[in-house]
């Protein structure tokens, strides 16, 4: 009962202090010589993105405590699909282990293709809304190594293949 009742504040608290730890220990690396943007910045993006994320999920539980122990005591636990979390974990685990040698765009497409299939309702899960999923996955992939290499000035692993874009 515990954490059902403290959860959005513990989660908070806790993502703050490792937000600010990321922040600290990015500012600690080295600057690059080479780059003007160094290996502290996506580090440094990221942390304070989650801090800000962190701060508003506190600002918005205190606003809403009252609400929540209103609802929380109506409420029926929710059955929790654990099936649909280890294929999530099973297929991280896979992008993890294949990116560096298969590269980042073949391993990102290949991933989340089976990812946005296990995320998917039951009810979307047919032939037409796989074709969309696979557009939408090599559409992204394609958008998000681009920015990387042209806006971060950032190169993602090549892997079999190399890609002079």
């Amino acid at each position: 009962m515990f954490w059902r009742k403290y959860r959005d504040y513990l989660s908070s608290i806790f993502f703050i202090a490792i937000s600010l730890f990321m922040i600290y220990m990015a500012r600690l690396l080295p600057k690059s010589k080479v780059m003007s943007i160094g290996p502290d910045f996506m580090p440094t993006v990221i942390g304070v993105t989650t801090l800000i994320l962190a701060v508003l999920l506190l600002i918005l539980t205190v606003m809403r405590t009252k609400e929540r122990e209103t609802a929380l005591a109506k409420a029926e636990p929710e059955d929790f699909d654990y099936r649909r979390m280890l294929y999530s974990l099973v297929l991280i685990l896979i992008y993890v282990f294949i990116m560096q040698p298969v590269g980042f765009i073949l391993s990102t497409i290949i991933y989340l293709i089976p990812q946005f299939l296990v995320l998917a309702p039951d009810e979307e899960r047919n032939k037409k809304e796989a074709i969309k999923l696979v557009v939408i996955s090599i559409i992204f992939t394609i958008i998000v190594f681009l920015l990387f290499r042209y806006g971060f000035k950032i190169v993602l692993p090549a892997g079999l293949f190399t890609i002079k874009l």
